[in-house]
C-alpha cells in the first residue's frame, strides 16, 4: 500500500470519528473545510435538511482577485475572512467547526483563525 493511500485512509477514519459527534443545525450550522494540494474550500452546511447555506473557496472569483501572490496559508486565512463575513450577513454568528479529518494546523488553523477574526464563534 502506498503512503498516500495510508494517509488518506487515516484521514477518512478521523473524519468518521469526528462526524459522529458533530451536527449542524439551522441556528448553528457546520463549517466544513476541505483542503486539496492547491486550494481550500469552506462551506456552511445544515445537516438536518442536507443543504449548503453558503460556500467559499480559493477558486471564488471575488477571493481570487484578493489572494494575488499570497501563500497557501494566507489564502486560507482570506477564505476564513470571507466565509465569516458572508455568514454574518446571513445573521449566523455561531458555527460548529468540522475540520473534515485534517489535522488542526497550517491551512486549516489559518482558515479557522480568519473566520474567528471576522466575527464567527466556535
Amino acid at each position: 500500500m502506498s503512503q498516500t493511500n495510508q494517509r488518506e485512509t487515516a484521514r477518512l477514519n478521523r473524519k468518521r470519528r469526528i462526524r459522529k459527534r458533530i451536527f449542524g443545525t439551522e441556528q448553528r450550522p457546520r463549517l466544513s473545510v476541505f483542503r486539496s494540494a492547491k486550494h481550500i474550500y469552506a462551506q456552511l452546511v445544515v445537516d438536518s435538511t442536507g443543504s449548503t447555506i453558503l460556500a467559499v473557496s480559493t477558486l471564488s472569483p471575488e477571493i481570487r482577485a484578493e489572494i494575488g501572490d499570497l501563500d497557501k496559508s494566507g489564502a486560507a486565512r482570506k477564505v476564513g475572512h470571507w466565509i465569516g463575513k458572508k455568514a454574518l450577513e446571513k445573521n449566523i454568528r455561531q458555527v460548529v467547526f468540522d475540520r473534515n479529518g485534517f489535522l488542526y494546523h497550517g491551512r486549516i488553523k489559518a482558515l479557522a483563525d480568519g473566520a474567528r477574526e471576522s466575527g464567527l464563534s466556535f
